[in-house]
């Protein structure tokens, strides 16, 4: 492992196609930086700023992006596997095409994303924050979305079959067409005052 980098400025390095192999960067700059296609592999950020940075088509696999900002970052055809992405928040970003895959998006904050279509099944959003969020024909398919905030949440067509999640949260969001299993109708009519027998 390296020595860690701390409070580095990285702005408007242009450094395309980098490969980071277990780097660990504490409060590092990345605002307006040139990272297309960079490649990290169990790399670990803390508190980095990532604003206006250029991430699109880049590959993380084991890596961690803890409490980091991403303020209008181009995240497009980004592939992310085994990854955390704790605490960080995601402001305007260009975030479609995105490929998640066993990641943790525990305490997120992805207020007003554009996240249409994509395949989330299977993440940890717990205690996300998906208001306004744009989750159109969505796959949530085994996704941990307990105690995530949906306020007017567009999930119109996703499909939420094995999700676990807070039927109380769902009374705030737009759910025409949501495809679900039989246990969270049971707890969406519960919530809504109804008595299942």
């Amino acid at each position: 492992m390296h020595e860690p980098e701390v409070n580095e400025d990285y702005r408007d390095a242009v450094l395309p196609g980098a490969q980071w192999e277990k780097r660990q960067f504490v409060r590092c700059d990345f605002t307006d930086a040139d990272l297309r296609g960079l490649v990290t592999r169990g790399c670990t950020f803390d508190e980095c700023n990532f604003s206006r940075a250029d991430l699109g088509d880049s590959r993380h696999s084991s890596s961690a992006f803890r409490s980091c900002t991403f303020n209008r970052t181009v995240l497009g055809g980004s592939d992310w596997t085994g990854c955390s992405l704790l605490g960080s928040s995601f402001l305007d970003c260009r975030l479609r095409p995105v490929t998640l895959r066993d990641c943790d998006l525990s305490l997120v904050s992805l207020g007003g994303a554009d996240l249409r279509g994509c395949d989330l099944s299977g993440l940890r959003l717990r205690e996300a924050n998906l208001t306004d969020a744009k989750l159109t024909k969505v796959d949530l398919r085994g996704a941990d979305l307990t105690g995530t905030r949906l306020l007017g949440a567009s999930l119109a067509d996703a499909d939420l079959r094995g999700a676990r999640l807070d039927a109380n949260g769902l009374r705030h969001a737009q759910l025409t067409g949501v495809h679900i299993d039989l246990d969270t109708a049971v707890a969406y009519a519960a919530a809504h005052g109804l008595i299942v027998h």
